[in-house]
Formats: C-alpha cells, structure tokens, sequence
C-alpha cells in the first residue's frame, strides 16, 4: 500500500509539469496578450508604452525562459503575483477558494439528498409508476444543459417568486439556488447508476440464498445490498469533488459568485497568465488527490481489492 501511494505521487510531478507547460503554451496562441488586454479600453496607447508594461511584466522573454522562471518560483513557494491587479496569487486564490468550498459542499449534500432516496425507490418499485416516475425526472435533469437549469431557477424562485436574491452571496441563502442548479444534473446521473446497482445486487445470487434461509428482506437490504452501494456513491462522489473544487464557472458566473471558477475565466479573459496556471495545478493536483483517496477507500471497501494488494498489485 505505501508503495502504491507514493508511485501515485511521484506520477503526480509528470502530470502537472506536462500540464503547467501545455496549458502555459496555449495562453501564448491568441495575438492579443496580457498587456494588450490591459490598454484596450484606454484606446489608442502607443508601441513604446506597450513594450514598456512588457519589459516590466517580463513579457518580453522567451516563453520556455518565462515557464522555467515560474516553475522554479513555485518550487520554491512563490505562485508570483496577478499581472492585472498585482496581487500575489497566493493570496487571491485563498480568498477566491472559500466561497468555492461552501458551494461544493453543499451542492453534494443536495445531490445525495435527492439522489439515493429517489434511487433506492426506484430500484425497489422497479416497473412500477413510481420508477417511471423518478426515470423520467432523472432524463429530463441529464438532458438540460447546467446553465439553462440555474437560468430557470433563478427566473421562478428570484424573480416571479422573491425567495431568493438574483445575485447569490456568501450564505446558505444565496449558495441554495447555485449548489441546486449543480446538484439537479448530478443526482439525476446518481439515481440511474444507484438504481442499476441495486437491482443488479437484488438479482445475485447470495440474496436469493440469503433469503431462502428466512433472513428478513429488510436484514438482506440494509446489511449486503446497502454495503455494496457504498463503493459505487464513492466512486460516483469522487468525479464530482474534483470538477466543482476546481470551479463550477457557469454556475458561478450567472450567480455572480466570486470563487475559483469565476477567477479562472476572468484570468482566461485577461491572458492573467500567473492566476491561469496556479488555477491548472490546484485542478491537476486536487483530481490526482480525490482520486487516490477514492482507491484508498474502495481498498478498505472491497474485497477483490484486498485480495490484490495482498497479492502484489499495490
């Protein structure tokens, strides 16, 4: 097992130096850079003024000198600072990360509010009205786009209803509508995977043992079939950590929420090339992070998984 993990950790150093670069590289394509963003609504500023900001920003360097600068400044613990406000990145991408937390953790509360009850009924009401209820719920909550549900919401419970402010803040109320515009899509993925789970469970064959030996259904469902529902939420719960601790930037942007993903398409939009890649190596390390802690868990979950550790795998 330790050996495991740190071979997953030394993957990790390949994996953000080749992303740092790529994504470092792909900034550099548009012919407008950041200096050019900056003037563009003084109007015309002449050459020398430009070279100047250039000279300053270090922008006049050739880019592998410019990435091989950056990379030994992070090693060493400084992300340097925003070429538009002149902030230091450090401090930007903590005060940006909070709101981000809260909304990504409420966001998977709501999720597995909605989605393993829903789930759990339809796979015990299977071909029944309510399964056909709660799996047409769940395709029409997969087949709408993130942004049109969080336009919907906000039109009937902002602006026809007044339950909530049409821009959201930093509360439990104004995350509410955001982390359900989230969590609608999300749970609807939920439900069809933890309905097929449970049914695929309910068909093996040591249930139907299990229950020939007059082992009560609610025993066999709550102790086996429950059991095994865990590596799938944990598999599924994973995918979703990773994708909205790196920022949900629609979400963000059409709630006016200033968190990591509405910071990145402003640095994007403004070729803030330091706030860019400190936003690339969180996302890169958090998914290698969840990831290895989501084989840590199914490890101590699953059986197979244990046999093959013990056998060498890890």
């Amino acid at each position: 097992m330790n050996v495991y993990i740190k071979h997953r950790f030394l993957l990790l150093l390949p994996v953000l130096l080749g992303i740092t670069f790529f994504t470092f590289v792909l900034m550099q394509l548009p012919a407008d850079d950041t200096v050019d963003m900056m003037y563009k609504a003084s109007g015309a500023v002449s050459e020398t003024v430009k070279a100047a900001a250039r000279a300053e920003l270090g922008l006049d360097r050739p880019l592998l000198v410019r990435y091989l600068d950056w990379l030994l400044a992070v090693c060493s613990g400084d992300m340097g600072r925003s070429y538009i406000s002149g902030t230091p990145v450090t401090a930007l991408f903590v005060a940006k990360l909070q709101p981000t937390l809260y909304l990504t953790a409420l966001a998977l509360l709501l999720t597995a509010c909605i989605s393993v009850p829903l789930g759990i009924a339809a796979a015990l009401r299977h071909n029944r009205y309510c399964d056909h209820l709660i799996r047409c719920c769940a395709f029409l909550g997969n087949s709408l786009p993130g942004f049109f549900i969080a336009l919907l919401l906000l039109y009937c419970f902002a602006l026809k209803l007044n339950f909530f402010t049409v821009l959201g803040g930093s509360g439990f109320g104004g995350l509410l509508l955001p982390a359900l515009a989230l969590a609608i899509p999300m749970s609807a993925k939920y439900i069809r995977h933890i309905r097929s789970n449970i049914l695929e469970e309910i068909n093996r064959d040591y249930v139907a043992g299990a229950l020939v030996r007059g082992i009560p259904k609610a025993t066999v469902f709550r102790r086996f079939i429950l059991r095994s529902l865990g590596s799938t939420l944990i598999t599924l719960f994973s995918l979703s950590v990773g994708s909205l601790l790196g920022g949900t930037a629609i979400i963000e942007m059409i709630f006016m929420i200033d968190g990591i993903g509405k910071m990145a398409m402003d640095a994007i939009l403004m070729r803030d090339y330091p706030v860019v890649q400190a936003y690339v190596v969180w996302t890169a390390f958090i998914f290698t992070c969840v990831n290895l802690v989501t084989d840590l868990l199914l490890h101590q979950l699953e059986p197979q998984a244990r046999q093959f550790t013990k056998g060498g795998g890890w």
